[in-house]
């Protein structure tokens, strides 16, 4: 006798050694695998369309001729390629020291805002004052006020290396962003689990530590990953401190050749090094949702 799975009980399904699927659940399986063919036609065919018209409205453009020759040059590509990526290591590695300087710092204004009580007020009022400023200042003068500005005043022991000091005019600035990140993240954690915690017999400081805050940084780890993705984009303004990052190498050759070809090189190398950064912040995001919506812990 052929047994379908949706004629047994819980406790026959071990014992159906013939199961074989209902026709009903066979159609079900076929119409998904032809929508889902479906789709996927659709949209490469919508994609190969949209490429075509593209590329006509750009080559059949009047200024395309020269357009080509002066930001498409594959000589210059060549010659530029090699001295953006040695620049881009520079940009790297001011990315993985600023963020955890701002992640640390970030962590430290947003505990101050949220810190209770009178006693307080003060931590509470600069806190506040140190995101309102630097998240209203642009981030190109905060660079500018910094690495041009510090070494003017020629203090003593102060560095005036422009790496230095371009790290650190990033590290104000995104620090005050990813300090209202978590302060979104700790205020969004229920007061229950505080006094739950009290109750136990911690402390506030305690409580903080151990249930606020990891439930809180939990939460906001898709757009803390998506101010990391904007920081690794911004470390190529550095440059305009003389620093030689990868945006600056093209500009040293732009400076020579008179032809902007470098600048497009340097531009996909940042794009190539933020696209997996970005697929990976919608792969968290997607999974945080999934576990959201099935009731897991966020």
């Amino acid at each position: 006798m052929t047994v379908h799975k949706e004629e047994l009980g819980s406790g026959e399904h071990e014992a159906a050694d013939d199961y074989v699927p209902s026709p009903r659940r066979l159609d079900r399986e076929r119409h998904k695998r032809a929508r889902a063919r479906r789709a996927t036609a659709i949209g490469a065919l919508s994609t190969l369309l949209t490429a075509v018209v593209l590329y006509l409205v750009v080559v059949n453009a009047p200024g395309w001729p020269r357009t080509k020759e002066t930001f498409f040059d594959w000589g210059y590509a060549r010659e530029a390629f090699p001295k953006v990526l040695e620049g881009l290591w520079l940009n790297v590695r001011l990315l993985l020291i600023c963020g955890v300087a701002v992640l640390v710092l970030g962590m430290l204004i947003a505990v101050a805002r949220t810190l209770r009580g009178p006693v307080f007020f003060p931590l509470r009022f600069l806190a506040a004052a140190y995101t309102d400023f630097f998240r209203g200042l642009p981030l190109i003068i905060n660079l500018m006020i910094v690495v041009l500005g510090v070494p003017a005043l020629r203090l003593q022991g102060v560095t005036v290396d422009p790496v230095l000091l371009g790290g650190t005019a990033l590290t104000l600035t995104y620090s005050a962003y990813v300090a209202e990140v978590f302060r979104a993240g700790i205020e969004s954690v229920h007061p229950s689990q505080r006094a739950a915690a009290r109750s136990l017999g911690l402390n506030n400081r305690q409580a903080l530590r151990y249930v606020v805050l990891p439930q809180a940084v939990r939460r906001q780890v898709p757009p803390l990953l998506n101010d990391l993705v904007s920081l690794q984009k911004d470390t190529g303004l550095v440059s305009i401190g003389g620093a030689v990052d990868a945006v600056r190498a093209a500009d040293i050759i732009v400076g020579r050749s008179l032809n902007y070809t470098p600048y497009i090189v340097a531009g996909l190398v940042f794009v190539a090094l933020t696209i997996p950064m970005t697929r990976f912040t919608d792969w968290v995001t997607a999974r945080m949702d999934r576990r959201q919506a099935h009731g897991g812990a966020v």
